[in-house]
């Protein structure tokens, strides 16, 4: 009887769980729904993307959400978002949007296949944490093109090493030591390759190239950094560029109120950008 008692009370708490609806599939919903009952007749991937980065209007600034406990693995979360965050998000939904899948499941797909270098999740290093790295493998999945150097890009290396030299600033590589010896050895990597970049004082004059949901990387002069900051070109009704992002710590996201080329001008050390296209 005890025996048949504990077997009922486990295939209950089975049949429960797997009755459990997932914790994010309501917050996926909502902006999916909003996508979707627009009814908007989008040309392009761009602005389907465009379209998911003011669903996120709003949405709290909240920076290391993806620095958790345990092993590497997927994380999702669509009510706090950092600029890597935010931008993956709206591409992993556009992703989604475009294919007959519009599942949960088809979003986790899509976020891990442009969250980790040629999308596995095999521990903290095969995450791409350096933005250039990042267009490095989604270029080379097909998924984005770097069209930087055919709108009047001007080269650009660069040499990496900040992960590796402020271990201190990372919970992972302080836990793990062998973590730093391939962080030494991707850095190395991605210092050997040759981007393109439109210096900041001249975006204004390639304006009319950016295109609606077109993803902007920061250029920066920091020591051992590539990209500062991330984010999403989006047009006002002028035509003019601005920039979507979510900003900083106590922020929201957002679109700036002045041009991307003036956004860019406020920081001493925001060199220029990077502008990518969605396929």
């Amino acid at each position: 009887m005890k025996k048949l008692f504990v077997l009922i009370f486990t295939i209950l708490i089975i049949t429960l769980n797997a009755q459990k609806p997932d914790i994010h599939e309501s917050a996926f919903n909502v902006h999916l729904k909003a996508i979707i009952e627009s009814k908007q007749e989008f040309k392009t991937s761009g602005e389907i993307n465009g379209f998911v980065g003011r669903t996120f209007l709003g949405t709290p600034y909240v920076a290391h959400t993806l620095e958790q406990e345990g092993p590497e693995h997927l994380v999702l979360n669509f009510t706090e978002l950092d600029c890597t965050t935010f931008l993956e998000t709206c591409v992993a939904y556009t992703l989604t949007v475009k294919s007959k899948d519009k599942s949960l499941e088809s979003y986790k797909s899509n976020l891990q296949k442009i969250r980790y270098r040629g999308g596995v999740i095999n521990s903290y290093p095969s995450r791409l944490h350096y933005f250039s790295d990042w267009i490095f493998d989604n270029c080379k999945k097909g998924i984005a093109e770097d069209i930087t150097r055919s709108i009047g890009g001007e080269p650009i290396v660069f040499p990496l090493d900040f992960m590796t030299t402020h271990p201190e600033s990372y919970r992972q590589l302080k836990e793990t030591a062998a973590f730093i010896d391939s962080m030494k050895r991707y850095e190395a990597a991605i210092s050997k390759r040759t981007y393109f970049y439109i210096p900041k004082d001249k975006v204004g004059e390639v304006e009319k190239n950016i295109l609606e949901g077109d993803l902007i990387a920061i250029t920066t002069n920091v020591p051992g950094i590539d990209i500062a900051h991330v984010g999403l070109a989006v047009r006002d009704q002028q035509g003019k560029v601005h920039f979507m992002h979510a900003p900083i710590t106590g922020s929201k996201v957002q679109i700036t109120e002045t041009t991307l080329a003036d956004y860019l001008k406020k920081n001493k050390k925001h060199t220029g950008i990077i502008v990518l296209r969605l396929k």
